[in-house]
């Protein structure tokens, strides 16, 4: 068995542990060989490669990144994309790929499935918002970032009656916010699937400060929304892979808390602090236990699948049920854990 393994769209931490984990089960195990293609599919377009094997991979598990690089360049950006991989499969002897990524990079290897280029998913995203997995890998260590900074801003907020606002990451999802806000302690938490309404937000830190000193966290997720015609939000720049390039609602916020209210209001934005560093204990368990999965589903030719995680067991999903789909949080968590702050 001979394979080749690429991580794909944003980096994450726990990506190396996937890779050692893959690369230790595929040449230990199950006798074969690992081909890493560096910065994604840039590297299988552009024959960019390296051979993979223990010795390359020792001391790996803890680090963050990725020894082989990332890019979100696709095949299907080109016209002979499709074509190159083919070719490049037949110049290493693969018999498919693993695709380590999130929801773009699994639609695009479920494509190329159906393209005939065998490939095996392995879900990575600190967005959390894979379908066909209760959790990827990367999540756990950005909640925990992200939770440290909220207890140290409780702090200063304390010291000087302010509202913190926290911007942290999530496109379309908001699980990195809703996990972070409630493990932190946040006033309230605001997240994409919902949008808020300026004025009921405003009115409860309004009521919470009313004659009392007091700190008030908010938690927003970068992808968070106001309720239609309540608040003009500026029109975000694409990037060239199509992808708005957001960040700062947490200033307009920020700035419309404390003219509504009169209280002292402070933004901080987390940013790709929360990609990076070291993974959690949990999160270099869980991608050992991804690649690990991923090596044996490909030794029993189970291409088109990607491995996931249900009930605390690594399970293998149609990559075709995963394409173009998001998870979006838990509305009854949001709802009963979340949302009674903003009667307080």
């Amino acid at each position: 068995m001979r394979i080749g393994v690429l991580t794909s769209g944003g980096d994450c931490p726990g990506l190396n542990a996937v890779i050692r984990a893959l690369v230790r089960v595929v040449e230990r195990t199950h006798g074969g060989s690992v081909v890493g293609f560096r910065n994604a599919w840039q590297g299988v377009l552009e024959d960019d490669w390296e051979v993979l094997d223990v010795a390359r991979c020792r001391g790996i598990l803890p680090r963050g990144g990725t020894i082989i690089g990332t890019s979100r360049v696709q095949p299907y950006a080109r016209d002979d994309g499709v074509e190159l991989v083919r070719r490049s499969m037949e110049r290493h002897s693969l018999d498919g790929f693993v695709v380590i990524g999130g929801e773009g990079s699994l639609s695009c290897a479920a494509d190329l499935v159906v393209d005939g280029v065998p490939c095996i998913g392995v879900p990575k995203t600190i967005d959390n918002d894979v379908v066909g997995t209760e959790l990827t890998f990367g999540f756990d260590t950005a909640v925990s970032i992200c939770t440290s900074a909220i207890d140290r801003l409780h702090t200063t907020a304390e010291a000087h009656d302010r509202v913190m606002v926290v911007e942290v990451m999530g496109r379309k999802v908001g699980h990195i916010a809703l996990r972070a806000g409630i493990a932190g302690g946040a006033t309230m938490v605001l997240v994409p699937e919902v949008p808020f309404d300026i004025d009921e937000v405003a009115g409860a830190l309004r009521r919470r400060h009313d004659g009392v000193s007091f700190a008030s966290i908010v938690v927003v997720a970068e992808g968070a929304v106001p309720v239609p015609g309540t608040l003009e939000v500026p029109e975000y720049r694409t990037d060239e892979f199509g992808h708005q390039r957001l960040g700062g609602i947490s200033h307009l916020l920020a700035a419309e808390i404390e003219e509504r209210t009169g209280i002292e209001t402070r933004v901080t934005i987390l940013g790709h602090v929360q990609r990076g560093g070291s993974p959690t204990a949990f999160d270099r368990v869980l991608a050992t236990r991804f690649g690990a999965a991923a090596a044996d589903a490909a030794a029993a030719g189970s291409w088109g699948t990607m491995v996931g995680l249900a009930a605390d067991r690594v399970v293998e999903v149609p990559l075709a049920e995963v394409a173009r789909r998001r998870r979006p949080v838990d509305l009854h968590l949001y709802e009963r854990v979340a949302r009674p702050f903003f009667a307080s």
